[in-house]
């Protein structure tokens, strides 16, 4: 079966002034789709292509399949992230998983402060994760298409530090970017149905 683009979850100027209606047609129209593309040209006729996306990560990843890791898993992050923004963002966790940042980071202050830290010091391209194991959540970045899934960790959110994510808003204000996802638009909904579905939880 052949990987598809998913749809974004609103509009690609729903997140403006965020990210402007440009950067979300480059980013998920060209650069998103680019790596569908390229995917779909690699696994075909493969053992890779009636998998999923995900178990295409996997065993790519174990087997040293650079190529199609590398795509795979940018195919898999990039969709993580659509779900990771929303124009109605922001806000403060609910219900287990409010309970569990406390836990981690002391308040929601202290997790910006931690998701800051890590977003900065990505040297280079990469992601930053809120992730949760059987030691509770945590924060780790990743270099270029590195993803969690290949780990212990589940992911429950994500942003992108690649500068094609943010350059024509942003240019080389990283900091500005991703302290105005933190404030308006990390979608702690997406967050919480991912915590509450990982079976390590409270483990």
């Amino acid at each position: 079966m052949a990987i598809e683009l998913p749809e974004l979850p609103y509009r690609t100027d729903e997140l403006s002034p965020f990210l402007s209606k440009e950067t979300m047609e480059t980013h998920h129209g060209k650069h998103h789709r680019g790596y569908v593309n390229k995917l779909n040209g690699l696994i075909s006729g493969t053992v890779h292509a009636d998998r999923s996306l995900t178990d295409i990560v996997v065993h790519s990843h174990a087997n040293s399949e650079t190529g199609i890791f590398n795509n795979a898993a940018q195919c898999f992050n990039h969709g993580f992230l659509w779900d990771s923004m929303s124009p109605h963002g922001g806000g403060a966790p609910a219900g287990a998983l409010h309970g569990a940042l406390e836990s981690a980071f002391g308040d929601l202050d202290g997790f910006k402060e931690a998701f800051k830290t890590a977003a900065m010091n990505q040297f280079g391209s990469g992601w930053v994760w809120l992730v949760s194991d059987t030691a509770g959540l945590s924060i780790i970045s990743t270099g270029n298409a590195d993803t969690p899934i290949v780990s212990a960790a589940r992911p429950l959110l994500t942003l992108d530090v690649w500068e094609h994510a943010y350059y024509l808003d942003y240019k080389n204000e990283r900091a500005r970017y991703v302290d105005t996802f933190l404030s308006d638009h990390i979608n702690w909904s997406f967050a919480e149905e991912n915590y509450a579905s990982d079976p390590a939880k409270g483990v």
